[in-house]
């Protein structure tokens, strides 16, 4: 086991929007380290957002995002040979983690003709408090929920 834990290296913000989250957002939808062709296609999804919406595709993207952020989240927990899932809450790190996750997933499972064109439709979706990952954070929720009758066996 390590020592300490490890450092987290800060992140450069993008070039168009200067922000640390598209930064991590493209970092995640990078596939064989190729960082540029991840932000060509980010910023392809972006203007075909602000294209279909006719409004302005970050600041809907940084809606999708909030709407697919989850609160709580089930861990299993061996308690005397049963294994329960226990409902907690996500750490603040790991809610932005999950939502970039959960997007860039259930937008490459989308049908589309290039990944920016599926982005596009799974940002749009979720936006609205649609889609597959929006669909995600809703069963996620649901299934704590279900299971709050063990959340006093806290991890």
């Amino acid at each position: 086991m390590r020592k300490a834990q490890a450092k987290k290296l800060p992140l450069a913000p993008d070039g168009r929007y200067n922000d640390k989250q598209v930064t991590r957002f493209i970092n995640n939808l990078m596939w064989d380290g190729k960082k540029s062709t991840a932000i060509i296609t980010f910023y392809n999804a972006l203007d075909k957002v602000s294209k279909t919406t006719g409004e302005d595709g970050y600041e809907i993207w940084r809606k999708a995002l909030s709407n697919v952020t989850p609160a709580v989240e089930v861990r299993s927990r061996r308690i005397g040979g049963a294994t329960f899932q226990i409902p907690t809450e996500v750490r603040a790190d790991r809610k932005i983690s999950l939502s970039m996750k959960w997007l860039i997933r259930y937008s490459r499972e989308r049908n589309g003709r290039t990944m920016a064109d599926k982005l596009a439709n799974e940002i749009v979706a979720a936006s609205k408090g649609e889609g597959a990952a929006f669909k995600k954070k809703e069963d996620t929720h649901r299934m704590a929920e279900a299971n709050k009758a063990f959340s006093h066996f806290k991890v």
